[in-house]
């Protein structure tokens, strides 16, 4: 068997984290599915179009429409005018979406503490700037105003020895 490929190793730890954030969502009470998860990770604490969603998650406008009226009617998210356009809607979190948003963010740290612990420091940190200089030349949203970010992964956070 050959070892794993860099993006493999890279995806490995994301799948990890994305799946002990689930389901301490899960375990929180809130039934949301990877699919919704992932969209309102795109959702910016200021609201968001529907096709600016549908773009970054790469989804057709249908799909998007489908997941956030999901949503919707999970109460995680409302519609509210778009005070810079009358006619466009900008999706943004409820107090419900914002508590699952805190939960998420927990499991996020604990994950990241948990990694710290077994890396050590100076590898996190190693890893921390090694990713970050990799999103500098692949991610095409990095210029975009920082989201709620992870509805279900939190905000980009580096673990310290304080933490």
């Amino acid at each position: 068997m050959t070892d794993p490929s860099l993006g493999v190793l890279l995806f490995i730890p994301y799948r990890h984290m994305e799946q002990r954030i689930l389901r301490a969502v899960h375990e929180g009470g809130h039934p949301i599915t990877l699919a919704q998860a992932r969209m309102a990770q795109r959702i910016n604490d200021e609201g968001s179009r529907l096709t600016q969603l549908a773009e970054s998650a790469q989804v057709t406008k249908p799909t998007a429409l489908y997941l956030v009226d999901q949503l919707q009617e999970g109460g995680y998210v409302q519609r509210v005018a778009d005070p810079t356009d009358a006619r466009a809607r900008l999706i943004r979190f409820t107090s419900k979406g914002r508590a699952v948003i805190a939960l998420a963010r927990a499991a996020q740290l604990e994950v990241e503490q948990e990694w710290l612990a077994h890396l050590g420091a100076k590898r996190t940190d190693a890893l921390v700037d090694t990713l970050a200089r990799l999103r500098s030349i692949t991610d095409p949203y990095l210029e975009v105003a920082p989201s709620a970010e992870a509805a279900l992964t939190g905000p980009p956070t580096r673990p310290t020895r304080s933490q």
